[in-house]
């Protein structure tokens, strides 16, 4: 007899009338015009702090960026001024790998007792926790049944609060491989309307060709094996290079880039030769891998921090002794090859793995970008104009300019001095509106 468990998989339903229920007022509207003043501001564009500055919002944009003396002058009696003090504005700060629809509980309770149902009900308490810690921009490299295009909608739609979103929606793999349910029955079979695991050049275009009409803005394959999973190795390809050449260029075919997860020398490098945008992880490359990656252009997202959380965290959760064992593998080596590959010359874009630790610490990969080769600027240039430029929204997001998205966050300290402030911020604005307000007594902010 072969046990099925069954799902549901109506998310796109049940997502929406959820969650406007759970928020009635969740984004707070755009004023007119805005003035915002502060003491310091951080340039990442030219890698300097300017003082005494203020930034003109028309809108959800930017208007005029300039010395506060020169733009206070001659203000209309209806622009509102936001006077930060003493503290220090950079840009909204942007995650490039996140799963920003769930983060574990427990092991066998994640995977046996939770349907889409339940990540696509309560994604929007992650969405909240990730803008509210600053980061107005991320890329969700990973959701089960399209969830992750949901709570966009949900989000651009003004129903709750949360981040810009680009969504990889469903990650692609081969059948025991990263994606795959592996270490369990042969009779253990779950339903699904999106399916992950595509094997094959014909099975892989298919599944990009799905998950681009349902919402895509970017592919992810699973280039190698991983860490949370079941399967016996680490780093070793899961792909073959026709496989992965197929889903870039099937990418390409609508538009689209590809991030592949790879922790593996062989598999790194197999997919910066098919053609990849970025390579996600990195833990095992090596000195050809480094100069494969710098020939063409390919990306570098290094999530550093949450080796200490898996470490710490991972056995309460109950996860199996063999994924721990791995991550105790890879965790070093992985820092290690991040400030190589960075030292030589790869382009780094930061990117966290947020919900493999909780939602809304992703700023606490800062002080580890800093300990392992950064130094503060790089690292908050990584989250700004080098996220921007890799996500394809360098004239979006990631800096304070004209026409940009008036997307900023302040923190009273000195981020230059001790990037570690960054893990609590004290203001955040996403499109002119104000989320968050340590600084001053606004009526307007939506306080946490």
């Amino acid at each position: 007899m072969k046990y099925r468990v069954c799902f549901a998989f109506l998310c796109c339903v049940v997502v929406s009338p959820f969650l406007a229920a759970q928020s009635p007022t969740p984004s707070p509207t755009p004023l007119p015009l805005i003035l915002v003043k502060a003491a310091h501001w951080v340039d990442p564009v030219a890698g300097v702090v300017r003082d005494n500055q203020a930034i003109l919002i028309e809108g959800d944009k930017v208007k005029q960026v300039g010395a506060a003396a020169d733009l206070s002058k001659g203000l209309a009696p209806d622009v509102r001024v936001i006077d930060l003090g003493n503290a220090t504005v950079l840009p909204g700060l942007i995650d490039c790998h996140t799963h920003v629809t769930a983060q574990p509980e427990n092991y066998y309770e994640d995977i046996f007792r939770k349907s889409p149902i339940d990540v696509a009900t309560t994604s929007h308490i992650y969405a909240r926790r990730t803008l509210l810690a600053g980061f107005t921009t991320i890329r969700n490299v990973g959701a089960v049944e399209f969830t992750d295009i949901a709570l966009r909608t949900a989000i651009d739609t003004g129903k709750i609060p949360g981040p810009r979103m680009l969504c990889a929606a469903v990650p692609l793999g081969s059948t025991g491989g990263h994606v795959d349910l592996t270490g369990f029955s042969p009779y253990l079979e779950f339903k699904t309307v999106a399916p992950a695991v595509a094997n094959g050049p014909e099975q892989i275009r298919e599944a990009v060709r799905r998950n681009v009409k349902y919402g895509a803005d970017w592919i992810k394959i699973m280039a190698s094996a991983g860490v949370l999973s079941e399967e016996e190795a680490v780093g070793a390809p899961q792909y073959s290079q026709e496989e992965m050449k197929a889903a870039v260029d099937e990418a390409a075919l609508w538009g689209r880039k590809v991030a592949a997860h790879a922790h593996g020398t062989e598999a790194i490098k197999m997919a910066v030769r098919a053609g990849v945008a970025s390579i996600e992880h990195g833990s095992l490359i090596d000195d050809e891998g480094i100069r494969l990656m710098k020939e063409h252009g390919t990306w570098l997202v290094a999530d550093i921090y949450n080796d200490d959380y898996i470490l710490t965290e991972y056995t309460r959760l109950g996860y199996p002794q063999k994924i721990i064992d791995k991550e105790r593998l890879v965790g070093r080596l992985q820092r290690e090859n991040f400030r190589k590959a960075f030292q030589a010359g790869v382009k780094c874009a930061f990117g966290t793995d947020a919900g493999v630790y909780p939602h809304g610490w992703n700023a606490k990969q800062f002080a580890k970008l800093v300990e392992w080769g950064m130094t503060p600027m790089q690292a908050i240039q990584s989250a700004t104009t080098s996220a921007a430029d890799l996500i394809g929204w360098k004239t979006k997001v990631g800096q304070l300019a004209p026409g940009y998205f008036a997307d900023l966050v302040a923190v009273k300290g000195d981020p230059l001095k001790d990037v570690s402030v960054l893990e609590k911020l004290d203001f955040v604005m996403k499109g002119g509106g104000i989320y968050k307000n340590g600084l001053t007594n606004d009526p307007l902010t939506v306080i946490e």
